[in-house]
Parts: structure tokens; C-alpha cells; sequence
């Protein structure tokens, strides 16, 4: 199958989709009040370029910081606050392993995945920061160092078209062998801090070292998890056989047994809770985009809401 049916998708169709990340709104987390959304606002004060408060002159502040006409106003030293602006590296990971060459309905979770990726890449590069990151698949892990350059997001999508070539449905079965824990402590051991990460992924075989992971990252970073899911397993047919093919071997799901159905259901909605918690417990975002609609479109809005929660908190 080519690329463009919703099974591969090609560099040319990532690059593309630069215009549609135009208008993403990111947040971040409580401590910086922005998240993806270009340069991070620091904790520091100093004389950056962020405006943020006039206060009383105290000993030891920097003449320089005196705003002399509020002073002469008030007839009392009077100092400008500023944020300091820093930069803030991001490295974006993305799933490509044989778990997420599936898909029933618009595109595979590797294509959703490949999509999500490159919309936060070109946002991120639009707002001035570096961007790169890893692309990963069974046995194979790729990376683009961060990079305030056009060519290096275009680098990062071709490695991760790449990748997503190399699915298919023939494949040998491959076992959960880890490959999201090894990316996730690699990304660990160079955001020592003030990085923004995006994992993109089905968190198949997800291990309490996923989560300790996590946690870790989390500690001095920003972290947004990107959830890829396809509904099919959310919304099972009642009756008959399924054929679930990728165009060589078949397998075949009884669904008119209320077994198999239950079985198949509970181990969805247990994943789901699992990860639910490990949002509540960690504070991470974890933002569910479906493969039964366009990516964009939902990344927008599950980004608008949790701008919302956070304005809320």
C-alpha cells in the first residue's frame, strides 16, 4: 500500500503538515503558565523581557531596575520585575513498533502517531525553540538532536517515515521487549532539566519502570504524554466474526461470543484506567488522540481543554 491511505505515510505528507500547527495553543504546567508554547517563562527574576510587576526598591536590587518615573510619581524607589525568559529544548518521541500498525477506521496508530509528532515538532519550531528528537521501533531507535532549524524537523520526519515503512501486518511477532523504557531513560539522561518532552505512544507493554521513568522525567521537566488508541476495541460489534488482516495473515475474532468480547473490553478499559491514574498520580497531561478522526483537529481541542483545567486550578 502506498503512502497516504491512512496505512504509511510518507516525509512529504509530515513536512505538509507545517500550516495546521500554526494555530495550536499549548499550556504548561503550574510553574510556567505555558506549555509548548515557545519560550518557557522562568522562576528567576532579572531583567528579561517579560514585564511583570512594579514593587518597592529593597536592598540589594540593581539600580538599573528602577523605573524613575513611577519613582519621581510616588516619591518612593520603585523597581521594574521582569521573568527571565530561558530557552527550553524540546524532544519529541514517537512510536512506530508493530503494535501500533493498527487501525480500523481513517488511519493506523503509527500514522496518528507519525501526525501528532510532527504537528508539535513544526508548533515548537514556530515559537523559537529547538526541537528533536527520537523516532522508535522494535529494534531500531532514531534521533535528531534538538535544533532550531527547518531542516532538522524535515530530518526528523523522514527518519520517522522511514520507520513507518518498514511496518507490516507479515511481520514475526515481537514481544514486548522494553523498547519504550530504554527511549524513555535515554530521554531521561539528557533532559537533566527544563526540557519539554512528548511521548507519543499506545503504551503497549507499559512496566512500572515506564512509570518510575516518567516520574523521573517529570521532575525537571515538562511532560506531555500523547495517547494513540483506535475505538474499535472501545466500541465491539455484539455479534458475528471480525477478520482482522493488514493484508497478509488473517486472524479472526469471535465476537459473537460474550466472552471473548468481555475479555477483550476489560483489557482495554484496565489499560485505560491504569494510565488515567498514572495522570492524576504523576500531573502529566495525558492527551487521547483516536485513529478514527483527523489529528489536528483533536490535538487543538484536547489542548484548548487542558489549558482550561489549568486556568481552573
Amino acid at each position: 500500500m502506498a503512502a497516504g491511505d491512512g496505512v504509511y505515510v510518507s516525509t512529504e505528507q509530515l513536512v505538509a503538515l507545517e500550516p495546521k500547527a500554526r494555530d495550536l495553543s499549548f499550556v504548561q504546567k503550574a510553574r510556567s503558565h505555558q506549555q509548548l508554547a515557545g519560550r518557557m517563562n522562568s522562576a528567576m527574576r532579572g531583567r528579561g523581557l517579560t514585564f511583570e510587576e512594579l514593587r518597592n526598591y529593597l536592598p540589594g536590587d540593581d539600580i538599573r531596575s528602577i523605573d524613575w518615573r513611577v519613582t519621581a510619581r510616588t516619591t518612593r524607589p520603585v523597581v521594574r520585575v521582569h521573568s527571565e525568559e530561558k530557552e527550553r529544548p524540546a524532544l519529541i518521541v514517537v512510536d512506530q513498533r508493530i503494535n501500533m500498525f493498527f487501525g480500523s477506521r481513517r488511519s493506523m496508530k503509527s500514522v496518528t502517531a507519525a501526525e501528532a509528532a510532527m504537528l508539535c515538532a513544526w508548533r515548537i519550531l514556530g515559537s523559537g525553540d529547538r526541537v528533536g528528537g527520537f523516532a522508535f521501533g522494535d529494534s531500531e531507535i532514531s534521533e535528531v538532536k534538538p535544533h532550531r532549524s527547518r531542516n532538522a524537523v524535515i530530518a526528523f520526519a523522514d527518519r520517522i517515515a522511514t520507520l513507518n515503512a518498514t511496518l507490516k501486518a507479515d511481520a514475526a511477532p515481537t514481544p514486548a521487549s522494553g523498547q519504550l523504557d530504554i527511549v524513555l531513560e535515554t530521554v531521561s539522561n539528557i533532559a537533566h532539566h527544563d526540557h519539554l518532552a512528548v511521548i507519543i505512544t499506545d503504551f503497549d507493554g507499559h512496566t512500572a519502570r515506564t512509570r518510575d521513568l516518567l516520574l523521573r522525567l517529570s521532575a525537571r521537566n515538562d511532560v506531555v504524554c500523547i495517547l494513540v488508541y483506535d475505538p474499535f476495541l472501545l466500541e465491539l460489534p455484539t455479534s458475528g466474526d471480525i477478520i482482522v488482516s493488514g493484508g497478509g495473515p488473517q486472524a479472526e475474532l469471535a465476537l459473537r461470543s460474550a466472552s471473548i468480547r468481555s475479555s477483550v473490553d476489560a483489557f482495554a478499559r484496565n489499560r485505560g484506567r491504569e494510565l488515567r491514574a498514572w495522570q492524576s498520580e504523576l500531573g502529566l497531561p495525558m492527551l487521547p488522540i483516536s485513529t478514527a478522526e483527523e489529528t489536528a483537529p483533536q490535538l487543538r481541542r484536547l489542548l484548548e481543554q487542558s489549558a482550561w483545567r489549568q486556568r481552573r486550578r
